[in-house]
């Protein structure tokens, strides 16, 4: 796994952001930090990492797309947490009614290389001009590099055995979501009676907001 500060002050309170599969953090830079340090965690083909959180008093996660499983699969290794918020993702990661259904995840397996190269990123985007701002930010790891960790994430997946315990606190939902069904989405978090907040965009839906903090405010 690797990191990237995006705030580093010492502050007294920290975001650690869980990035979905095949992201970095070069997409997210537009997002002022504020009073927070901030943190994000991305690419897992392996789940080891090594970071001090203790000095802070107050410590929130945000957790998007695959980053939400990750996050609620490490949850023993993290610190004690203020709040945790999913976006666009579940705790269950394939699904046919909780998550990416077994064939969509199946599919974009066999052609993850040739999906990174166009049809994944729209998916993701869904509007030009959300696409187009996308473009001149976009991730900075080789394809060859997000290819391996999905093939990492399938082995790890398949020998995960789900079992419940409180941990996200609110969950954000895009309703236009084409990589994780809104439905799905919805089904999970309303079988274990977690707060939603349903919002007008698709799998990314980053650029409504300025700050992590909104993000936290789940606004």
């Amino acid at each position: 796994m690797q990191h990237y500060w995006f705030n580093k002050q010492n502050n007294k309170k920290l975001i650690i952001f869980f990035c979905g599969w095949s992201f970095d953090y070069n997409p997210f830079k537009f997002l002022d930090c504020g009073d927070y340090d901030v943190i994000t965690l991305y690419d897992y083909a392996s789940l080891d990492f090594n970071i001090d959180f203790s000095k802070y008093e107050q410590i929130h996660l945000i957790g998007w797309s695959m980053g939400v499983f990750i996050a609620s699969y490490l949850k023993d290794k993290l610190p004690e947490l203020t709040s945790a918020v999913a976006v666009c993702g579940t705790a269950i990661p394939v699904d046919d009614e909780l998550g990416i259904p077994h064939k969509s995840f199946e599919l974009s397996l066999i052609h993850a290389e040739k999906g990174l190269q166009g049809k994944f990123t729209r998916n993701v985007f869904v509007e030009d001009d959300l696409l187009a701002r996308y473009e001149k930010t976009p991730v900075e790891r080789s394809i060859e590099n997000r290819v391996n960790e999905l093939v990492k994430l399938d082995e790890l997946i398949k020998s995960y055995k789900f079992e419940f315990s409180p941990f996200y606190t609110k969950a954000l939902v895009g309703i236009n979501d084409k990589i994780i069904p809104s439905k799905n989405q919805l089904n999970f978090w309303h079988k274990y009676n977690v707060p939603v907040v349903e919002l007008d965009s698709g799998h990314f839906p980053f650029y409504n907001y300025k700050s992590w903090e909104e993000i936290l405010l789940c606004k």
